[in-house]
């Protein structure tokens, strides 16, 4: 299973990164690829514990949803609903200078690949262990390059 955790699944994340630019057109969706940058910058500090996001967790997304989505061999879903702190068109963090938030985002992937206290609980699939944050983190970026054709 790939996760940020391995240095290998870090680095093919970073170069598929470095493939995106403003020109590139999403596959589904409405964020546009710089909203989407903006996005897993905004995902990494909330699981970093630096940007609060609002609970929308029960039962089933805290056990079987959130073992489907971290363990079972599939890709995820399109259309997933985010939560509103991490939407750039609602309270997320708005796109500046396309390359100066790609490196925010580098810089973000490692910081959260170095992280070994997590002070935030997932939003949807509440606490989680160290590996489960660092696969989540590899699973949330791979299905956003991809939404991008990268």
């Amino acid at each position: 299973m790939n996760t940020l955790a391995r240095q290998r699944d870090r680095a093919e994340i970073l170069h598929r990164l470095r493939r995106l630019g403003p020109e590139c057109e999403r596959r589904w969706g409405r964020m546009t690829v710089h909203q989407m940058v903006c996005h897993l910058s905004d995902a990494c500090r909330m699981a970093l514990g630096e940007t609060p996001a609002s609970p929308a967790s029960g039962i089933m997304r805290r056990t079987m949803i959130k073992w489907i989505a971290l363990y079972a061999p599939m890709q995820w879903p399109r259309g997933i609903q985010t939560r509103p702190e991490v939407d750039q068109e609602i309270a997320g963090t708005r796109p500046t200078e396309f390359a100066a938030d790609i490196a925010e985002l580098e810089a973000l992937i490692h910081r959260l690949s170095a992280q070994t206290r997590w002070p935030a609980s997932h939003p949807i699939f509440g606490p989680l262990s160290h590996a489960a944050w660092l696969r989540w983190g590899y699973l949330h970026l791979d299905h956003h390059l991809r939404q991008f054709g990268r």
